[in-house]
């Protein structure tokens, strides 16, 4: 894959700051870097926290979308499921209002701060919304321990859950709490998120059994065609996931989902309608459940609209510095 210069790079950058309707991941807005390449554009938005070495692999997500451009699509189509973030019972009905058709949702729960009895209220709402026909998974982002994933998920599976995401932190907890389930009699697949994009080694899950699906994000994986080849390694169903992106963000997990050979669930791509701003006048939303396979153009406006303060600017410039010295360090090794 060809690799700009950091010059080139920061010549085509805009960089934004976009507010969330919502509260998602602890932020209220987000940040965003956009880059044009001569094969359309490509974001950059690894979370503020991260280190260089995985804002790196995110930057290589970013180049290859702008100049190597998608690989070719299975699919026009793809079905996408609405995202609830852990909010009130009572705010449910208006998160679901913004994912037209969709009949999948994904619930986050084991929110830092919010106890068991929240999630359940929260899913209940969700299930009795949507009805019984109606796929609902959980997302706890690693933030139960081996017992409390025991007991939330077995207090949570009268609600028919497709699956729970990434329910404890560590891939050996995932490989343990499958078998847990199993001895409880609790039917609740197990997803890994975190301990596929986020580890060095995304391979363990499938050595040690810790996982009926996989959950791949385009960005974290270091772009569309490393992710599929993830999957393929994986051997387990996949599911393709956004991390609150733009509409470019999701046009690149768009064609990670449209280029996958199997394809048995609904997709997190619906994210750009948690977010109260876009940067293209035509935003990769769902419509009557799912995305079209098409490209996303950014609208010059929308980026003047969003750019961020000087500060922030210099803060992504710099940033992007370092993260492009990983990434030529690695392509050259």
């Amino acid at each position: 894959m060809p690799l700009p210069t950091l010059d080139e790079l920061l010549a085509r950058m805009s960089v934004l700051t976009i507010p969330l309707h919502t509260r998602f991941r602890g932020v209220t807005h987000r940040e965003a870097v956009l880059v044009e390449g001569p094969y359309g554009w490509g974001e950059w938005a690894p979370f503020l926290e991260y280190p260089p070495d995985e804002a790196a692999r995110w930057l290589a997500a970013t180049v290859e979308a702008g100049w190597l451009g998608p690989p070719e699509p299975v699919r026009d189509r793809v079905p996408v499921n609405a995202t609830v973030p852990a909010v009130a019972a009572a705010d449910v009905a208006g998160v679901l209002a913004r994912f037209d058709g969709c009949t999948t949702a994904k619930v986050k729960v084991a929110e830092r701060g919010q106890d068991l009895a929240a999630d359940l209220a929260r899913v209940a709402e969700v299930r009795r919304l949507l009805g019984p026909a109606a796929r609902v998974r959980v997302d706890a982002n690693g933030g139960w321990s081996l017992d409390d994933a025991v007991r939330a998920l077995t207090a949570l599976s009268p609600h028919d859950l497709e699956y729970a995401e990434q329910p404890c932190a560590a891939v050996e907890d995932l490989a343990r709490l499958r078998v847990a389930l199993a001895r409880a009699g609790v039917d609740v697949p197990v997803a890994a998120d975190e301990s596929i994009r986020k580890a060095e080694d995304p391979l363990r899950v499938r050595e040690l059994e810790a996982a009926d699906v996989v959950v791949v994000k385009a960005a974290p994986l270091g772009g569309v065609r490393r992710a599929l080849e993830v999957v393929d390694a994986c051997g387990l169903p996949a599911v393709v996931s956004s991390a609150l992106d733009t509409s470019v963000g999701i046009r690149a997990g768009v064609a990670l989902a449209a280029a996958l050979p199997r394809l048995d669930h609904a997709c997190g791509l619906g994210t750009v309608n948690l977010l109260a701003g876009d940067v293209t006048s035509e935003p990769l939303v769902p419509r009557g459940g799912v995305l079209g396979v098409r490209p996303v153009v950014a609208d010059p406006d929308l980026l003047e609209r969003h750019a961020a303060p000087a500060d922030r600017q210099a803060w992504w410039r710099e940033r992007i510095a370092v993260a492009h010295a990983r990434l030529d360090a690695t392509m050259t090794r």
